[in-house]
């Protein structure tokens, strides 16, 4: 019985070690965005260097983010509709996906203080949204 009792002492510490390691994970760096959520980042855009944008299916184009800081990003496009394409235009920036193109698509863009556009070329009257960099 003695024996046992320093096999159990060790299994219970590798439970508490594996119960450690599964505790929620700081999310800061993942970069991960939500349209419900405003992503706000350092002059440098170094808390999320990724933008999000969305063109289809349907009539829908978006983008995960409304404001962020002035900075380089990554803008990563999924078209998900051959009969749209996502325009994004501002200051110094003109990148855009083809309309007959479907799939995602990343730019590199380098945003100063303003009012950036994103719209669908084709349905640019009811197609279109804006973003404000600060």
């Amino acid at each position: 019985m003695r024996r046992s009792l320093p096999v159990m002492a060790v299994g219970a510490v590798a439970a508490a070690l594996a119960v450690a390691g599964c505790g929620s994970s700081d999310d800061s760096s993942s970069g991960d965005t939500t349209a419900a959520t405003t992503d706000t980042t350092t002059a440098s855009g170094s808390a999320s260097d990724t933008l999000i944008g969305s063109v289809g299916p349907g009539f829908d184009i978006s983008m995960a983010e409304s404001t962020v800081a002035a900075g380089t990003y990554t803008l990563k496009v999924d078209d998900q509709a051959s009969i749209h394409n996502f325009h994004f235009t501002g200051d110094g920036v003109d990148v855009a996906t083809d309309v007959s193109g479907t799939g995602e698509q990343m730019f590199t863009v380098t945003l100063k203080p303003g009012t950036y556009t994103y719209v669908c070329d084709p349905h640019s009257s009811q197609m279109h949204g804006t973003l404000t960099v600060t």
